[in-house]
């Protein structure tokens, strides 16, 4: 993808390729399948604005006439990755009407009642939706390792249990999409002093933010087993250089319209007599 090509697929540009992860290896401020700067990038987004829109729709009305396909966009990164913003900028193209957003946060006492799959499977995107995962069932591999939050055999034999799950998924024709937002350790400081800058961004900012990020080195290598561990065919890992928040949202949105476009959903026919409803409506 360039300035004067958008039709290249940034999915291999961008799949992490299989075997042991280091993250410090990876950029993250590189801006892989495009050669343009800041303001060309933002053009492109919106030049794939009516083609991200259209598909979406398509897979809608699809799934309202008997269809059962999905998309469901997963996006796991560090606080202040841009998760929220991938949200605005790249979910926000398409009609909401056919979208499920679910952000996961700390389980409830109901949710710890039961195993750590239960609330993702409440969460799936029903056939026609894009269903998008602010934070996933990644969580449980993640925080819970990091925070000590069960013992290792716990955590350790669900890295199985998610490739099983997802291929599940994908058996039921849902289409799984996983973006890691590859952040850097010196623009999350730049982001989080930004907010405390900023009285209008002071929402935005969390003591905790600050508490996870102390645990930097520790996050990062429990990412790097993640994404080795669950990086499979069924259910590839994207890593996306987030440094740069416009590279970001295009990447992204490319990366949905690429795989909207390999499902190629179609517009329903009519299941009754056009001509004959024309005629009755002409009548009234």
């Amino acid at each position: 993808m360039s300035r004067d090509d958008v039709t290249e697929r940034l999915a291999g540009v961008l799949a992490l390729k299989p075997g042991p992860v280091d993250l410090a290896k990876l950029p993250t401020n590189a801006t892989p399948g495009f050669e343009g700067g800041k303001r060309a990038g933002k053009r492109a987004l919106a030049e794939l604005t009516p083609t991200i829109s259209d598909l979406q729709e398509r897979l809608f009305a699809e799934g309202h006439t008997g269809g059962n396909r999905s998309l469901l966009l997963v996006l796991q990164g560090m606080d202040t990755s841009g998760k929220g913003g991938t949200l605005r900028h790249s979910v926000g193209l398409v009609d909401p009407q056919g979208v499920r957003i679910t952000s996961f946060k700390a389980p409830t006492r109901q949710e710890l009642r039961h195993d750590f799959l239960w609330r993702i499977r409440k969460a799936l995107p029903e056939p026609g939706y894009l269903g998008i995962f602010d934070r996933s069932h990644y969580e449980d591999v993640l925080v819970a390792r990091v925070h000590e939050l069960v013992p290792p055999e716990t955590w350790t034999v669900r890295y199985d249990v998610i490739n099983e799950f997802e291929r599940e998924l994908t058996g039921n024709g849902v289409t799984v999409v996983k973006c890691f937002l590859h952040l850097s350790k010196k623009e999350q400081k730049k982001r989080l002093t930004a907010r405390l800058e900023d009285p209008t961004k002071y929402w935005k900012y969390n003591p905790g933010d600050v508490d996870e990020r102390a645990r930097w080195e520790d996050y990062q290598a429990a990412y790097e087993a993640a994404l080795e561990r669950t990086n499979t065919d069924a259910a590839p890992w994207y890593v996306v250089p987030a440094d740069r928040k416009w590279y970001r949202n295009l990447a992204i949105t490319k990366l949905l319209v690429e795989r909207l476009s390999d499902l190629d959903p179609q517009w329903p026919a009519a299941n009754f007599d056009v001509r004959g409803e024309l005629a009755r409506l002409n009548r009234t």
